[in-house]
């Protein structure tokens, strides 16, 4: 990110200093099992795209090779494998992601497992993004992993109060319950959503997605889009249509 553009922010956001451009808002995510393939999309996008998110297949075929490239290219990352162990493994983790620069690491909410990262972060510029529910889940899943009926709105919007007394810098949740998460933490949390679908692409295996205008008129900072760009033909005209609309919705939020 350049530095004029990494100036020009939002007010508020507890400090953090949320992008004004959509063009860093926008988290591409690598889903491929080689770095060739993952390197060559960032090649396609350009400077259109300045955040991409590794995540779990990624991660097990290269390591954090691609990582470091796509750092030293000038790109942020958005390490998205949510971490979860005893507090000595977790501080320790976080500790290393954060010497090479990474921008955003996802952890789950737990307590002691949040201030261990934070420890572990210590003071660089790395956001640690608490996990509330998958967007591929609904509420007859949420029922079948915790064995009580449970709304996920109301998990949701307990795991971001969780995540906010632990010290999270923000919140990976569904643009459907966005809106509420700012209500309830005002601009003290992030808002990072996944499960974008713009009008027409196949639903596929998100079951609570919004489509990019949605998700930023409801409150959402970041948002993490895969499929829709990654398998388009021409990646580089989808993300921009994302980035239009991107746009759409932050202008209809500025007007409201």
């Amino acid at each position: 990110m350049s530095p004029d553009r990494e100036k020009k922010t939002e007010p508020g956001k507890g400090g953090r200093g949320v992008p004004l451009d959509v063009k860093d808002r926008l988290v591409v995510a690598l889903d491929f099992d080689s770095g060739e393939q993952a390197l060559e999309m960032a090649r396609q996008l350009g400077e259109i795209v300045s955040i991409y998110k590794v995540g779990i297949e990624l991660h097990a075929a290269e390591g954090n090779d691609v990582v470091r490239s796509l750092i030293s290219s000038g790109k942020r990352i958005f390490l998205d494998l949510k971490y979860f162990d005893v507090p000595e493994t977790i501080e320790r983790g976080v500790r290393k992601v954060a010497s090479m620069g990474v921008s955003f690491l996802t952890i789950h909410g737990h307590g002691p497992n949040v201030r261990a990262a934070v420890r572990g972060r210590g003071s660089t510029d790395l956001k640690l993004l608490s996990v509330t529910v998958l967007t591929s889940l609904d509420a007859s899943d949420v029922q079948d992993l915790f064995g009580c009926a449970c709304s996920v709105e109301d998990l949701v919007l307990k795991r971001a109060a969780a995540a906010l007394a632990a010290g999270c810098d923000g919140v990976i949740a569904s643009g459907q319950e966005a809106s509420k998460i700012r209500q309830l933490v005002g601009d003290k949390l992030l808002i990072v959503t996944p499960g974008i679908r713009p009008e027409g692409f196949l639903t596929d295996d998100q079951k609570r997605r919004v489509t990019p205008r949605e998700a930023i008129v409801v409150g959402a900072d970041y948002l993490v889009v895969g499929r829709p760009i990654t398998r388009d033909p021409n990646p580089r005209q989808a993300a921009e249509r994302i980035l239009a609309e991107m746009q759409d919705g932050l202008a209809s939020r500025v007007r409201a």
